[in-house]
């Protein structure tokens, strides 16, 4: 995944079968974010992906995706209503995850309405020493775009959770 390069587009299904493509979602931002029903890091992050969605809905999407190998439907199914998301897209056997490069979750990627790579990483600053973010990166990203300027950051270091590869 090269910044500032096209995305290919890809198709995975949500947690009902449903398929879901990339392309779907062309004309919006899109976030792409590789997600864990089980990582507190992924729990954290959907609250701010999510506030970024309901501040914006008609022009920016979010595609979280479950690509860890050893959770189970239920348990991702759980986590969905806990947290409020529409859905859930399943990368089984981690193709997404491993095309993307995804090593954790969270790890978002902002792709612009045109479907440019414009941003890639973390979703903020916070470390593991340093719990408060003071920096949304996404939310950031998304809000320069929007306003035809480009992200004032457009790669920082992901963390969280390793995404669980078989």
């Amino acid at each position: 995944m090269q910044l500032n390069q096209p995305v290919p587009d890809f198709s995975l299904p949500d947690q009902n079968g449903q398929i879901h493509h990339l392309s779907d979602y062309r004309g919006k931002m899109v976030l792409v974010n590789f997600w864990s029903a089980e990582c507190p890091w992924s729990a954290r992050a959907d609250q701010a992906l999510l506030a970024i969605l309901n501040q914006r809905p008609d022009q920016v999407a979010l595609l979280p995706i479950a690509s860890n190998e050893n959770e189970s439907a239920a348990l991702i199914n759980e986590a969905i209503r806990q947290r409020g998301l529409r859905f859930v897209l399943r990368d089984s056997g981690c193709g997404l995850a491993d095309l993307w490069q995804a090593q954790t979750t969270p790890h978002a990627f902002v792709i612009d309405p045109s479907g440019l790579l414009r941003y890639q990483g973390a979703v903020d600053d916070v470390t593991f020493r340093k719990r408060t973010p003071e920096r949304f990166y996404v939310k950031e990203a998304v809000e320069a775009l929007l306003e035809g300027r480009p992200p004032p950051l457009q790669e920082a270091p992901p963390y969280g959770c390793t995404i669980v590869r078989f």
